[in-house]
């Protein structure tokens, strides 16, 4: 997840906004996303820019060298407290552009149908397999 309001933070970054700091209750293991979705609400702050994105990035090379690289993304905006149990990481507080439920909110067929991997997906097949 990018989020405009932290700079594109966690950006690459996200899985490891997960990580709880070590601790006798948890050992300082596993990923825990509520607590990431905390981070993100934290360092906000006030800051009124609530426009995030999902990016995914996918590429396809052949044996002969040649590589073809695209890029998706859905825009929406982060919104508190999360809503829904559906989906994983930050979907809980992503609202996409459009929409007005969380992707945790959203059926699996409903979500994955307009998220950043299935438009990364149908780019890299139009690019390299349509005529």
């Amino acid at each position: 997840m990018s989020v405009s309001g932290l700079g594109g933070a966690p950006g690459i970054y996200s899985a490891r906004w997960a990580e709880k700091p070590p601790s006798e209750s948890n050992g300082g293991s596993g990923r825990d996303f509520a607590y990431a979705m905390e981070q993100v609400r934290l360092k906000l702050g006030d800051n009124p820019d609530r426009s995030a994105r999902f990016v995914c990035a996918l590429s396809l090379c052949w044996p002969d060298g040649h590589c073809e690289t695209v890029e998706g993304e859905i825009r929406g905006r982060l919104v508190w407290p999360a809503r829904g149990t559906k989906g994983f990481g930050y979907d809980p507080i992503f609202v996409p552009d459009g929409h007005d439920r969380t992707f945790g909110e959203m059926d699996s067929a409903e979500k994955h149908g307009m998220s950043h991997r299935a438009d990364a997906f149908r780019k890299l097949v139009e690019r390299c397999f349509e005529t």
